[in-house]
């Protein structure tokens, strides 16, 4: 009977292992004084960092990381779409930037970042749709289909409503750009990818609900009787909610961003920054998932590798860093897997 109970307490484990996700870190360049490319390499390789995530074919980031165990999500720019429209731009675009480094571990293609009908970023919505066909199609005759994940970077500004949860909704004049894409993710089983921040939803109104330190729950869904201790879990199954209405019920939510600033506002000092990032670490890791999605671990991507000095925007925009220029810890030790 103990061998049994044995093995059985070993094969969990081993289910746990297997779920459980690392957690990578988006490499931002916007910065001054940040190290060479090799250097940041061997940075995310001293701290078991072995995800990262880039937002442009950048060569000596590629060239740097030829031959090591780093998977990369890599992005297509927004200003990139419109000539990706091309099958031929496409199939060239994943030739130079894709098969040229086979010994680098591509895991997604991001078809551009938080395109929005409603911001600056407007006059690409025509073009994201079918640069993903493209880029998928490329990416397929090339015979990487298995391997690398085609999609785009949404972000929580394209919801018309998220509380309740479960009636999370995408704006009226957003559906007509977002849903025909969940539905191609949908019927080619590939993944949204979604920018996710408390930081962003006014978080000095519950601090402890947005850092993942309430010690219960702070909201309860009367729709489902789901509960909430924490505002990630609220916001994601918010957009897990607002797929299943436009067609994508079974699209998994690949969390491509998130993040707290050390600098800039009230609640942006480096004890809520370093609070937060450990315990979303510890919250993706683990085998809990969200009140909707229960039982899995959460794919995360922690913006950001540095501090980007150069960053248009708000203070707190320039201070989303993990590591100094000089490759120090702003927030001690964390344990990315």
């Amino acid at each position: 009977m103990a061998s049994k109970l044995l093995l059985l307490g070993l094969l969990i484990n081993l289910l746990i292992v297997k779920d459980a996700q690392a957690v990578g870190v988006c490499y931002g360049r916007n910065g001054d004084g940040l190290p060479s490319e090799r250097n940041v390499v061997g940075l995310y390789q001293r701290n078991g960092i072995t995800r990262m995530r880039i937002y442009d074919p950048h060569q000596p980031t590629l060239e740097a990381l030829r031959g090591t165990n780093i998977e990369l999500m890599i992005g297509v720019p927004n200003d990139a779409l419109q000539s990706l429209n091309d099958q031929n731009n496409a199939n060239t675009w994943v030739r130079d930037n894709i098969q040229r480094y086979s010994n680098v571990r591509f895991r997604y293609i991001a078809v551009g970042n938080e395109v929005d009908p409603n911001n600056g970023n407007s006059r690409y919505v025509q073009f994201v749709l079918p640069a993903m066909r493209n880029i998928h199609t490329a990416i397929r005759n090339a015979g990487l289909g298995n391997q690398i994940k085609v999609s785009t970077a949404t972000y929580t500004g394209l919801l018309g409503k998220s509380f309740p949860p479960s009636d999370g909704a995408f704006n009226d004049n957003v559906r007509g750009f977002i849903q025909p894409i969940i539905q191609f993710l949908a019927q080619n089983n590939l993944p949204m990818l979604a920018n996710i921040y408390p930081y962003f939803s006014d978080p000095g109104s519950n601090l402890p609900y947005a850092l993942f330190t309430a010690p219960g729950t702070v909201v309860r869904d009367n729709n489902n009787g789901l509960q909430y201790s924490n505002l990630f879990d609220a916001i994601l199954d918010a957009h897990y909610a607002a797929q299943a209405r436009l067609g994508g019920p079974n699209v998994e939510i690949v969390v491509s961003e998130s993040g707290w600033p050390s600098s800039g506002t009230p609640v942006a000092t480096v004890q809520n920054a370093g609070t937060y990032y450990r315990n979303l670490i510890a919250h993706v890791r683990g085998t809990n998932g969200t009140p909707l999605k229960r039982g899995r671990s959460i794919e995360t991507y922690l913006f950001a590798m540095f501090d980007e000095n150069r960053k248009p925007g708000n203070e707190e925009e320039r201070h989303f860093g993990l590591f100094t220029p000089g490759q120090q810890p702003k927030y001690g030790q964390l344990s990315f897997n």
